[in-house]
């Protein structure tokens, strides 16, 4: 059962100093972990069946697994892919992080994009990471349906596993983690140690909107149900679960136009 309940991540009044030290944790901790890394393969045959070199990434965040994406797929595709960065709240800091430290081959788009809105010049396959537990089904539905009408390729991936050791999984790590490794985050910044040790806001809405999102994570079948819903017969959709060599899982949608 699935449990739609509210993260403050998602309000507009959230203050945004807080929500990207907690985007920029998220992004360190899935790098470590290479919830990913399994799915990289999955998004590699993806662009090879399309003949893209293009990635166009919504609700990207902080970054989320992007560099990760990046150089993983360097080593096993000969293509020159490049990646557009987006989101609602972009995190601009970030963003200008990545794309220095990639020679711009990763890139961004200031603009309050909405992953059922997306300018139709942003071409590309289109990837979500960590992004889709967010939005009700109806939203879900959304995102897929302007994809299908832009005629886009969609790969949505969502770690976790809805269990109780999960949340005790993010109740027990995510306080140690932030308080041993926020120090070495980059960018650095004063802010994110100020709310981190002094006003320990970063921790707790971590840790909330952690536990809510694992709650809130959709089944492979669940989301290739919503799929099949707003394309029939136009788009072929696969969906499944990996797993990487920590033993966490990953569900995942893709789907591709059947012309």
């Amino acid at each position: 059962m699935r449990f739609h309940l509210f993260e403050f991540e998602d309000q507009s009044w959230f203050p945004n100093v807080i929500r990207v030290g907690g985007t920029d944790y998220l992004r360190y901790l899935l790098i470590a972990t290479e919830v990913y890394k399994p799915c990289l393969e999955i998004l590699n045959e993806t662009l090879r069946q399309t003949g893209e070199a293009k990635i166009v990434d919504l609700c990207s965040g902080g970054g989320g697994y992007v560099e990760q994406v990046y150089n993983e797929l360097k080593k096993i595709t000969t293509r020159d892919v490049c990646i557009t960065l987006t989101d609602k709240f972009p995190n601009i800091e970030a963003y200008k992080h990545l794309q220095n430290k990639t020679s711009g081959e990763i890139r961004f788009d200031t603009r309050s994009i909405d992953a059922a809105n997306v300018p139709p010049e942003l071409r590309g396959v289109r990837t979500m990471f960590s992004a889709i537990h967010h939005f009700q089904p109806a939203h879900v539905r959304s995102i897929l349906q302007n994809a299908t009408d832009n005629n886009a390729p969609i790969a949505i991936f969502d770690g976790g596993d809805k269990s109780i050791f999960g949340i005790l999984g993010v109740l027990i790590i995510h306080p140690i983690a932030l308080l041993l490794f926020t120090p070495f985050f980059k960018p650095f910044k004063l802010s994110r140690l100020l709310f981190t040790y002094i006003i320990p806001l970063i921790p707790l809405y971590t840790v909330w909107d952690g536990c809510v999102s694992i709650l809130r994570l959709y089944t492979a079948k669940e989301l290739l149900k919503m799929a099949n819903s707003v394309s029939p017969g136009r788009y072929t959709w696969t969906a499944g679960k990996t797993k990487s060599r920590f033993g966490l899982h990953a569900s995942y949608l893709v789907g591709i136009p059947s012309a």
